[in-house]
């Protein structure tokens, strides 16, 4: 921890600090606070990608998490999650519990008008199955 964080006041956390993200946050943008709630063994979007930096916290349960170029992982509650948005495929964000519900909450960075996620086609997705990490 820097030290301008060191002194926090009590029940103040800091979770993540992510020195590169600021740069990916496209000029003009706005930020989009977006709560995403599971119900237990629900897959979640398909494939896609989002417009811009996404920044997130994991307040309930758990969410399997793959991201293009990362192997996938499970995201707990309290964890944090950073997604760079742009070009980037988002393959799961999915409950990884089959009787409980998850959730979590993201602040997305985006033009104004640009949808949330755009789903991603099998044709692009078999074009780049490539940069997708299956095995370490």
């Amino acid at each position: 921890m820097s030290a301008e964080h060191a002194h926090l006041p009590p029940g103040v956390e800091l979770i993540t600090i992510l020195p590169e993200a600021a740069s990916r946050i496209p000029a003009g943008a706005e930020a989009r606070t977006i709560r995403i709630t599971l119900p237990p063994g629900d897959l979640g979007a398909p494939p896609h990608r989002h417009p811009g930096p996404l920044f997130g916290y994991v307040t309930q349960g758990e969410i399997l998490f793959e991201l293009e170029g990362q192997l996938p992982r499970v995201l707990k509650a309290g964890d944090a999650v950073f997604e760079p948005g742009g070009d980037v495929i988002h393959y799961q964000g999915g409950n990884n519990l089959p009787d409980a519900q998850s959730e979590l909450v993201v602040t997305m960075f985006a033009q104004p008008g640009t949808p949330v996620l755009t789903v991603v086609s099998a044709e692009e997705l078999a074009e780049r199955r490539h940069l997708r990490v299956t095995q370490a």
